[in-house]
């Protein structure tokens, strides 16, 4: 409000004021007041306006868990999961957070304990006590949980200039009423049971520009559904139930075994110390859309003759045929697929980009894909991933266009689905279907004149040396033998050249027999 009435003083400009008047004076329609109606109704049915206006504080304890939707073997259901148990602290007055948690599933073998923070905008996470600046996806996530809860989305929806009445509609077979309006750039509608008029579900649309997993998809569709309404002190009606869904998949739910109103407030709960602070700012200042190929202090590497891999948090490889350049991976964003497209410029002048392959399913390597897209390359995937990769290509992007948003085409995709051929001379290729458990939707390149093998994403390195992963080391091995591929060296998108007896030494280790353990001492 403070700012409007600034930029209201700043206009000299009489036919401005007289607009300002007009549209203050406009009695609002009929759509307008059906939708304020509703809302209102919900408002009582929670507990009134008032008692929501003034609650200060909320704490909420419970279990749930993730589907972790991109890091599972297939992008349909069942999912992997990671379960949590939470602990959460909201000031309501002053739109701040701090949740404490404990994880475990299947990327955390035992309980560990991540707390977040959220205060003016920053959001930062504690690990092991020490507080360390989280980025601008976790902020936008936890703004989210904040402006979609039900103690603030009537409010915010009751305060709202644009709100308006949508048709009725109907969700879980009962009749609802929908009122529609928009905040901080999402696009978001609210569900009102028709019978009791508590609030079923929050749908909001709005793009995750910075989310490592979600930016890909343009304007992601959130849709939260609120059910085991519960009479608490005070009269307030609360959810104990809460589920997500994304883009129609379900994705996080929690069960709240205990709600505490008006609960204490710790300011050292809230305090975030300046290096967290400017952490934050310095890490938003770098945009997964500005993001170069690379990483700092590292050059490209010739794998081989005409081969080149890109090394990055994603590696991109540069394979040099007779006819034009073939790009294996396209990670992340338009963005970045275009600085990699300039670097092909710089290194191979005048040769074209004669197609670019995306070797897994996992969302970071087609993040990219739109770019080359838009540019009429053709774009290689596996047959199993093309509908993954035509739902990408018709993704909306109405709040971030990039240039296939700005001028659609018709992507050239072309499905494999058996051992193909791409390219010929000293930098043949062929794209190998790994058809594995684990590596069920990759490709693996094999450049036959270097005994040179593209594991897509199957070999990674461990974090404390040596190779990952036992069982997608011996699928590849695996595959190498199927396919009569006498294999030297190995490289992925996340592995450096690495000589193959590596990976055969820790096939060797990882069938090795455990030792049983020694026989009690005798006394």
């Amino acid at each position: 409000m403070g700012s409007g009435c600034a930029i209201v003083r700043r206009m000299r400009t009489p036919l401005f004021c007289v607009i300002t008047l007009f549209l203050l004076a406009r009695p609002a329609s009929a759509e307008d007041s059906v939708a304020r109606a509703h809302v209102q109704a919900a408002l009582e049915a929670m507990g009134g306006e008032a008692r929501l206006r003034n609650l200060g504080s909320l704490r909420l304890q419970g279990v749930g868990h993730w589907n972790l939707l991109e890091q599972s073997e297939r992008p349909t259901p069942p999912f992997l999961v990671a379960y949590e148990q939470f602990d959460e602290v909201r000031d309501l007055r002053r739109s701040r957070l701090r949740q404490r948690c404990e994880a475990r599933g299947a990327p955390l073998p035992t309980w560990t304990p991540l707390s977040q923070v959220y205060v003016d905008g920053v959001a930062a996470l504690e690990r092991d006590g020490q507080l360390r600046p989280a980025g601008t996806a976790q902020a936008q996530d936890l703004r989210e949980r904040l402006d979609t809860a039900p103690e603030r989305v009537l409010l915010v929806a009751l305060d709202a200039t644009d709100l308006r009445a949508e048709p009725d509609a109907v969700m879980q077979d009962v009749p609802h009423h929908v009122v529609a309006f928009r905040q901080a750039g999402a696009r978001v509608r609210l569900f009102l049971n028709a019978h009791t008029a508590l609030p079923t579900a929050v749908e909001r649309v709005e793009a995750h520009p910075e989310d490592l997993f979600w930016n890909i998809w343009g304007d992601v569709r959130t849709v939260l559904t609120l059910q085991s309404w519960s009479l608490e002190p005070g009269g307030l009606r609360y959810p104990r139930a809460w589920d997500w869904e994304r883009n129609g998949v379900a994705y996080h739910s929690q069960t709240v075994t205990a709600v505490t109103l008006e609960a204490p407030l710790d300011e050292k709960d809230f305090a975030l110390p300046e290096a967290v602070t400017k952490g934050f700012a310095e890490r938003a200042s770098r945009t997964l859309e500005g993001m170069a190929p690379g990483l700092p202090g590292s050059a490209p590497i010739e794998v081989a003759p005409g081969v080149v891999q890109l090394p990055g948090r994603w590696n991109v490889a540069l394979v040099q045929q007779e006819d034009g350049i073939v790009v294996l991976e396209a990670p992340l964003t338009s963005g970045y697929s275009t600085k990699v497209l300039e670097e092909v410029a710089r290194r191979f002048p005048g040769q074209k980009v004669k197609a670019v392959v995306a070797t897994s399913d996992a969302w970071p390597h087609i993040g990219g894909l739109r770019e080359y897209a838009a540019r009429g390359t053709p774009v290689q995937v596996l047959d199993l991933n093309r509908p993954l990769v035509e739902r990408l290509m018709k993704a909306p992007r109405l709040a971030v266009p990039d240039a296939l948003a700005r001028a659609p085409r018709a992507a050239k995709l072309q499905s494999l689905s058996r051992r193909t051929a791409l390219g010929t001379g000293k930098n043949r290729m062929e794209l190998i279907p790994v058809r594995t458990e684990t590596g069920e939707r990759m490709l693996f390149a094999w450049l036959p004149e270097h005994h040179l093998l593209y594991t897509s994403d199957l070999v990674q390195p461990a974090q404390a040396g040596g190779l990952a992963m036992p069982q997608q080391l011996s699928e590849t091995q695996d595959v190498a033998a199927r396919e009569k591929l006498e294999v030297g060296r190995i490289f992925g998108m996340h592995l450096g050249p690495t000589d193959w007896a590596t990976l055969a030494q820790a096939v060797e280790q990882a069938r090795a027999p455990t030792a049983p353990p020694a026989p009690p001492s005798g006394g």
